[in-house]
C-alpha cells in the first residue's frame, strides 16, 4: 500500500459517494487507476464494507451505553457469539484489565437496555458479571480510522 492507497483510504471512509473521477482528481491520477486501486483495496481487504452510517437519534437508538463483561472461560465462546449476533451490540471488545470484555450498545432508553440486559446477555452461560456505564454526552463518534503511514 503507498501513498496513493492511503489517499484513497482517507477519502471513501469520509465520503463513500464521492465519484471515482473526484477521487482520481484529489489523489492525482486518472480514472481508471483510481477505479482499480480502490477495486484493489477492496479485493484485498482494506476496505470491509461501504455502508451509510445513521444517525442514532433519527432511528430511536438514543441510548448509548458500554457494558464491561466478566466470563467464565468455558462459556466465553458461546456468550461472545450470542453477543455477536445481537442488532443492539455495535461493538465486543476482548481487553486487558479488571475485565473480560468490553461491548457498545446502542438501544432506545434506560428499559430498552434493562430488557437487553436481563433477557439477552446476563442468562448467558458464559456471564459471571457485568457492569454499565450511559453515555451522557458523546463528543465524538465517528467510524473515521486513523491510516498509518498518511499525514492526515
Amino acid at each position: 500500500m503507498d501513498e496513493v492507497d492511503r489517499k484513497i483510504l482517507n477519502i471513501v471512509q469520509t465520503d463513500s459517494r464521492m465519484s471515482s473521477a473526484q477521487i482520481a482528481q484529489s489523489v492525482g491520477v486518472s480514472v481508471s487507476t483510481a477505479n482499480e486501486r480502490v477495486r484493489k483495496l477492496t479485493v484485498s481487504g482494506h476496505i470491509r464494507a461501504w455502508q451509510a452510517v445513521l444517525a442514532p437519534e433519527k432511528v430511536g437508538a438514543n441510548l448509548c451505553a458500554f457494558l464491561l463483561l466478566d466470563m467464565d472461560y468455558t462459556g466465553e465462546a458461546a456468550a461472545c457469539a450470542a453477543l455477536a449476533a445481537l442488532d443492539e451490540v455495535q461493538e465486543l471488545h476482548h481487553i486487558s484489565g479488571a475485565h473480560s470484555y468490553m461491548m457498545k450498545v446502542r438501544v432506545a432508553d434506560t428499559e430498552a437496555l434493562q430488557m437487553l440486559m436481563s433477557e439477552k446477555i446476563k442468562p448467558l452461560a458464559g456471564i459471571v458479571r457485568t457492569e454499565s456505564m450511559l453515555v451522557l454526552n458523546t463528543e465524538k463518534d465517528t467510524p473515521k480510522m486513523w491510516i498509518a503511514g498518511h499525514d492526515q
